[in-house]
């Protein structure tokens, strides 16, 4: 029976550890996704009118 290579093993979690690492920076320094559709705009049209 072939030995274990504990070494090719840990290579490839520290590989993996190492990717998702960076896929977590690349989505934190990612610019935020547009606002939903369905969602009320921000840019004035939710306020009440103005008594006057």
């Amino acid at each position: 029976m072939a030995k274990p290579n504990y070494a090719f093993e840990k290579r490839q979690r520290e590989l993996e550890k190492k990717r998702k690492k960076e896929e977590k920076a690349n989505r934190r320094n990612a610019p935020p996704p547009p606002p939903a559709t369905n969602a009320p705009p921000e840019s004035g049209t939710a306020e009440p009118p103005h008594e006057g």
